[in-house]
């Protein structure tokens, strides 16, 4: 009995062990800039070699999950990305882009943060060049554009809108905590 007593023991030191090894915060780093992301956010395997980490984000009551994709290596400045990006959505008979959709500048030490927030209907494509396009409706994505002085990198969080709006506060706030 006392030898299974300390076999019970070490299991439940392993397991404590193990879940303080897990419950280390993943750390994003971009080129100089690095921030830890919030405890809820689970990292995944990057779907494709244009991502450098990928994020599965929870969603909101009876809907799916958002997804957090961070890219390296990509075209610097608002002006040649957000145009392509808003052209990835459906716009609404009677509408213009610009009216679904909404563009802010971020500080951060180091860098230059330009964002687009865009709704609606989303041509989802798993890679820029890709022919074959999803609509997803009712969708939200904010894309960051960080640009470094050496280095750029485009954030993008997507998912169903209301999946995207809960998590949207603490997105800006992850964004801004770089340093």
């Amino acid at each position: 009995m006392h030898r299974l007593s300390c076999l019970l023991l070490a299991a439940g030191v392993a397991l404590v062990g193990s879940a303080r090894g897990d419950d280390k915060p993943v750390v994003v780093k971009l080129d100089k800039l690095s921030a830890p992301v919030p405890a809820e956010w689970k990292k995944e395997k990057p779907s494709n070699l244009l991502r450098t980490y990928q994020f599965k984000l929870p969603g909101a009551k009876d809907h799916p999950d958002a997804e957090l994709a961070i890219f390296n290596q990509s075209l610097p400045g608002a002006d040649k990305n957000f145009p392509k990006w808003k052209g990835s959505f459906v716009v609404p008979d009677g509408k213009t882009v610009d009216d679904i959709s909404k563009t802010a500048k971020w500080e951060v030490p180091g860098a230059k943060v330009d964002v687009l927030d865009v709704s609606g209907t989303w041509k989802y494509k798993e890679r820029p060049q890709d022919k074959k396009e999803t609509l997803l409706d009712d969708w939200r994505v904010i894309w960051v554009i960080v640009d470094e002085k050496d280095e750029t990198f485009h954030l993008r969080l997507s998912g169903p809108a209301v999946t995207v709006a809960e998590h949207a506060a603490k997105f800006e706030k992850w964004v801004k905590s770089f340093k």
